[in-house]
């Protein structure tokens, strides 16, 4: 048994994995890892499932050909060193990830900015958790973290804003879910324009209009102030700058929320009544182009109550990605050096002189967007992007993709052969992926994890800190990269956090400077600041930040910021109405590239769609299930329309998950608004004006098939993983006939056999008895076609009544599509038992199992009840 730590969100659970011998594993939760106690959420349970060889990136390439390790390296190395003499070092990029471990992570930025002498690297956790390093950064002096995961335990209040919690983070909210069953008494707040999964749990959900966070939280600092709700000692000596706050919220409108009057009065009323208030917010909060006044506004109300740095109290932003926090630590950000420092010309020395840098870069770098755009004008003309695939994921994604396309040297590290960005790039790296990974990440509570190989390095794949310094080798510096192991590069990271520190920053680890191998090997989870002394300035209370001030800016002096609300950079308009909302589903990551092998992962969400209020499809002549085109001033998707009065009227939302490589035209990135904070330049990822429009589908169509089809060009698609074959979902344009036939030669052509037709547009090949694939096509969007076919899937040899069966359209039964992934429960078989008596969350597991493994669909369960109840009071 290995113990390590899930690759997924921020949360950073232990895990415990234990190889099969045959290039597998169990996982289980780690019972001892204080992040997760042994819970797992529905992607983590399913890690077994993502473990294959499939898709990997095994062995080095340029222009699609595969070269030794020493001729990659080598051009690689002479790239940069040409760029670089040609153009100057500002000229070259790193685009990194927060799926790197730290010590990657660490040795991608000291080469960048210590040795090549440019501040141009920036990583994908721009694009979740920039808006709270700056906003962190200008109310306490330092990216701190202040709380713990406890806290949400132990306060009497918790709000959420902008986090659907129980699928993005469905752990903690497992532990809030728990905390609330044993403390009724605690209240909860939703502060969501939509009404998400979350919500289940919420005393109060506050529907607020997309954007206006700032106008809410000014209202409630003016009300607390107002009504004498202030910690004045606490204010008086450890803060700065209230009246000019004071001042600016006062200017605000709460009326611009759109909330009713007596919800804002009973959110008021808690949160001025519950001393232990924790505020978690994420990305509706970050993804923002007034992100980093959002964030301020809410440590605004917590510095005012003097609620923070104590046991059940603070504001406390939760991060996306499992190793975005160590990112944060090592100075990934384009604007920030290694442990917690900038470019001030002190930082700069300091670090400068620690690593002997030739070269030390003064000034910050590019961020995301920018970096790209640079690419794109031609000024960046050698670029390395590691772990992350941004022309997936990056807003106005055609850009980057078309960028990366014309660049003089692309190079990419990564584990998977199948990504946009991979395809883009001319040079790619073989890198390790998580179950071979050695290293350290740090979660949202500022909890450092080691993250243990538990299986051997496959191919030619190595580790992104031995890529790096193998390049930083070539170009000259091999003394400063001559690390042996990942232990090295710790124990020189947790000296650096030290390095001349007596305690003016808050990120210290000097304890661990010293922590020989085996020590490293066996480190157990912990909370930093763990300074060589075991004392820290502002670091009390069982490790929390803050409660007997302590601050990072010269005067030890939180800041109140004076924050207004504005409106978007780009509003809808006549043209566009509506504004379209990005996020995450349950059961997948990113962008799909681990999730998307797990064949339980893919039954409850299996296509991408947008989302819709009823009143706004009605308007558009939409109807659910309809396909759509999205369009925005950047560009287009083909999505699903699934309607939902959890939406307010004139909002949309879509998934950002699927990509070129599972559903061509459903990368809804294509379509995002590049806008940015100005303070922090995370993209606005939760507000595109748009237009949507029914586009006029003739068919409709499923694929189930052992070997990948590669289809014609059709208007849309989307692929998913089955139990031993691919499925498709298909739509198009061009009449039925002429799709069938090409379709149906698509089909064959990748898996040989007898042809047979069936009735109701179905066809199949079938050899020697197995089905090797299924075809049916019709009029109408038949979404439980997957399911019917599925079991003849399954069937080693099909019998003359199940060839009659699945020839004249298959098992008739209605499953309602899948909602508990961990023993594959249906909806059906969920309403059906709510029929016969299962009234509650227990009543429903013991008789389907559904909610009693992982947990994650107990928010949807409880949907189901109480939609019951509604139905039966009527």
């Amino acid at each position: 048994m290995v113990h390590t730590t899930c690759p997924y969100c921020g949360v950073g659970c232990g895990i415990v994995a234990t190889p099969d011998g045959r290039g597998g594993a169990g996982i289980a939760g780690d019972t001892d890892h204080p992040a997760n106690r042994g819970r797992l959420c529905s992607k983590g349970a399913a890690l077994g499932e993502t473990l294959s060889l499939e898709d990997r990136l095994l062995h080095p390439e340029i222009d699609g050909r595969r070269v030794p390790w020493e001729t990659v390296l080598d051009a690689v190395a002479g790239g940069f060193r040409d760029v670089i003499a040609e153009h100057g070092p500002d000229a070259v990029a790193f685009y990194v990830s927060g799926q790197l471990l730290t010590e990657d992570y660490y040795a991608a930025n000291k080469l960048i900015k210590g040795f090549l002498g440019t501040a141009n690297i920036d990583t994908n956790s721009r694009l979740c958790m920039a808006s709270s390093v700056a906003g962190h950064k200008r109310a306490f002096g330092a990216d701190t973290v202040p709380g713990l995961y406890e806290d949400f335990e132990l306060a009497d209040l918790v709000v959420l804003v902008g986090s659907n919690l129980a699928w993005c983070h469905p752990v903690l909210f497992q532990r809030l879910e728990a905390a609330k069953r044993a403390r009724p008494g605690m209240n909860i707040v939703v502060i969501d324009p939509r009404r998400t999964e979350t919500c289940e749990i919420a005393d109060l959900h506050l529907a607020l209009r997309p954007g206006s966070d700032v106008a809410l939280f000014n209202g409630l600092l003016v009300e607390l102030h107002r009504r004498g709700v202030m910690a004045r000692k606490y204010v008086e000596r450890h803060t700065t700058g209230l009246d000019e706050a004071l001042m600016a919220a006062r200017a605000g409108d709460l009326e611009s929320c759109g909330l009713p009057a007596a919800d804002v009065a009973t959110f008021v009323e808690w949160f001025a009544r519950a001393e232990k208030t924790v505020t978690l917010y994420s990305q509706g909060v970050n993804q923002s182009s007034a992100g980093v006044d959002k964030v301020n506004a809410i440590i605004n109300c917590h510095l005012l109550t003097g609620r923070i740095g104590r046991p059940g109290m603070g504001p406390f932003s939760i991060t996306g990605q499992p190793n975005a926090m160590g990112g944060r630590e090592v100075g990934a950000l384009s604007n920030t050096l290694a442990a917690h420092m900038d470019f001030t010309l002190e930082d700069v020395d300091r670090v400068g002189r620690f690593w002997r840098s030739p070269k030390m870069a003064k000034r910050p770098g590019l961020k995301a967007v920018e970096l790209f755009d640079a690419v794109k004008s031609g000024r960046i003309k050698a670029v390395w992007i590691m772990a992350t695939n941004p022309v997936a994921s990056l807003p106005d994604s055609g850009t980057v993709r078309a960028a990366l396309q014309a660049c003089e040297l692309s190079v990419v590290s990564e584990a998977v052969r199948a990504s946009d960005t991979v395809d883009a790039c001319r040079i790619r790296l073989p890198a390790l992926a998580w179950a071979e990974k050695d290293g350290t990440v740090t979660n949202s509570e500022r909890g450092i994890s080691r993250q243990r190989p538990f299986l051997p390095a496959p191919g030619e794949a190595r580790q992104d800190w031995w890529i790096v310094a193998e390049v930083a080798r070539r170009l000259g510096f091999g003394e400063a990269f001559a690390w042996n192991g990942v232990a090295d590069i710790f124990r020189e990271h947790a000296a650096l956090s030290a390095f001349e520190n007596d305690g003016r920053r808050d990120f210290d680890i000097g304890a661990y400077a010293g922590i020989d191998d085996a020590g490293y090997d066996k480190l157990a989870p912990f909370v930093w600041p763990a300074s060589v002394d075991g004392t820290r300035v502002g670091a009390t209370n069982g490790g929390r930040f803050f409660a007997d001030g302590g601050f990072y800016h010269g005067d030890r002096r939180a800041r109140f910021i004076a924050t207004s609300p504005r409106a978007p950079m780009h509003a809808p308009s006549a043209e566009r109405p509506l504004s379209l909302n990005t996020g995450r589903v349950r059961d997948q990551w990113h962008t799909m590239t681990r999730t998307g092998k797990s064949v339980r992962l893919a039954g409850h969400r299996p296509e991408p769609l947008i989302e819709l209020h009823p009143d706004d499809a009605l308007a558009r002549g939409l109807s659910d299930g309809d396909i759509a085109e999205v369009t925005s001033a950047w560009g287009r998707a083909v999505l699903r329309v699934h309607l939902t009065d959890s939406l307010r009227v004139g909002d949309a939302f879509a998934p950002m998950h699927w990509t070129a490589q599972v559903s061509r035209a459903g990368a809804i990135n294509a379509a995002v608004n590049p806008a940015v904070d100005p303070i922090s330049g995370q993209p606005e990822l939760k507000h595109t004006p748009i237009e949507i429009r029914r586009l006029d589908m003739r068919w409709h169509g499923t694929i189930l098939a052992r070997r990948p089809v590669m289809l014609p060009e059709i208007t849309y698609w989307a692929r998913a993983k089955g139990a031993g074959y691919y499925s498709y979902l298909l739509a198009g344009e061009q009449p039925l006939g002429v799709a069938r036939q090409a379709l149906s030669a698509a089909v064959r052509a990748t898996n040989p056999g007898p042809w047979l037709n069936g009735e109701q547009g179905v066809g199949s090949v079938i050899s020697d008895g197995q089905l090797e694939a299924v075809l049916v096509l019709g009029p109408r969007h038949d979404e439980r076609a997957r399911d019917r076919f599925a079991p003849f899937m399954a069937m080693d040899r099909l019998s003359v009544e199940d060839r009659n069966v699945l020839l004249h359209g298959g098992d008739v039964a209605d499953r309602g599509g899948e909602i508990c992934a961990c023993f594959g429960v249906s909806t059906a078989a969920v309403t059906a038992a709510i029929a016969k008596g299962a009234t509650s969350l227990a009543a429903l597991g013991a008789v389907t199992r559904a909610g009693t493994n992982c947990g994650s669909c107990r928010p949807e369960l409880r949907a189901l009840l109480r939609a019951q109840r509604q139905r039966e009071a009527a």
